[in-house]
């Protein structure tokens, strides 16, 4: 059996340079980990926020729709004249059309909002 002292010198090697080469892939799916968690608590945010969204314009266009319909019924008991008819047809008819556009309009902000908020979704996970 051989001394302790006619041993050379042990070369010990740190276990963090063992376990380097072990380390990467598992870092490389953290990161992947990460930036999964991110998109997918980002497009939460975005659905939720969706979600209200929507809930406001339903509540807000059944309020102009409702209020659009009891103008209507106000000119129609006012009417006493075919004339009187045909000028709140006309009237209402405009309306309805102003209606349309606004609706138009805030439908056409609403999907430039929504792909702007996804392209910076889909940016900051590209960053990141």
């Amino acid at each position: 059996m051989t001394d302790v002292s006619e041993q050379g010198p042990a070369t010990i090697e740190s276990p963090a340079t063992e376990a380097a080469p072990q380390l990467a892939p598992l870092a490389q799916i953290a990161k992947a980990d990460s930036y999964a968690l991110s998109l997918w608590a980002g497009s939460q945010n975005v659905l939720l926020d969706e979600m209200v969204f929507a809930g406001n314009e339903l509540l807000e266009r059944a309020t102009a729709e409702t209020r659009i319909f009891n103008e209507f019924v106000s000119r129609l008991a006012e009417a006493h004249s075919v004339k009187d008819l045909g000028k709140m047809y006309r009237e209402c008819a405009k309306h309805q059309l102003d209606f349309i556009r606004r609706d138009t309009e805030r439908l056409l902000k609403h999907s430039d909002r929504m792909i702007d908020r996804t392209s910076k979704l889909v940016e900051t996970w590209r960053q990141n």
